[in-house]
């Protein structure tokens, strides 16, 4: 155990730091600009989100199907089209509720880190955009050329995955969870792993199940977006 703990903010991106679901937003963007068909894309991807908010999703076969059009693309393609999603769709979203809410973390000391279940092609530059260096997210799997394969490379940062992944962060500090002070905004009964292993769980704009739960254990829930 460290002297003084070290202040960890920890925080969820969907519908937890910007409103909406980005790799979700990205998927209706690559069918905008042509890249899937609209009815088939639409379907599947529609499919897909209800499981992950039922808490059923497979995050392989998920991650496998959202980055099919990016594969086809090719990396300077897919890049251009991503700095335009950001600039049109990513960057009018983002509240001063949100960048206030990580300015007091980062007042106070704290090392933020994003820890998201969208990969990282999507969510790195979105994490830029607010701010935030430290990103857990995805990682994809990348061929000879250095462009993604569509597979997961590691343990994804999903439900459990989320403590292995933060856990492995701590430990390249040198760190483990008896070192920190941590606290977990997020949205989603998926995070309830992550949300119940740090000393700070807050329900962010949560799920109906998340609030429930939150109300039940007394935990804070932040109405961040209106």
């Amino acid at each position: 155990m460290k002297d003084h703990p070290v202040k960890l903010a920890l925080f969820d991106l969907d519908h937890t730091l910007i409103p909406m679901d980005s790799d979700y937003a990205w998927g209706s963007y690559t069918t905008e600009i042509g890249w899937t068909d609209p009815v088939v894309f639409k379907q599947r991807n529609d499919d897909f989100y209800a499981h992950y908010k039922a808490g059923t999703l497979d995050i392989h076969e998920y991650v496998l199907f959202a980055t099919a059009a990016a594969r086809r693309q090719g990396a300077t393609k897919s890049i251009a089209a991503h700095a335009d999603f950001m600039s049109t769709v990513v960057q009018p979203a983002i509240t001063p509720q949100a960048l206030d809410l990580l300015q007091r973390h980062r007042a106070e000391g704290a090392q933020l880190v994003i820890v998201t279940a969208t990969n990282a092609f999507v969510t790195r530059p979105i994490a830029q955009a607010l701010g935030v260096e430290e990103l857990i997210a995805v990682d994809l799997e990348q061929d000879a050329s250095g462009w993604i394969t569509g597979n997961i490379q590691g343990v994804p940062s999903f439900r459990e995955g989320k403590i292995t992944r933060v856990e492995q962060w701590l430990a390249q500090r040198g760190l483990g969870w008896q070192d920190v002070d941590a606290t977990f905004y997020s949205d989603s009964i998926n995070d309830l792993p992550l949300l119940e292993k740090v000393q700070h769980p807050v329900a962010t704009n949560p799920d109906a199940r998340l609030r429930a739960i939150a109300q039940e254990r007394g935990w804070r829930i932040l109405e961040l977006f209106s």
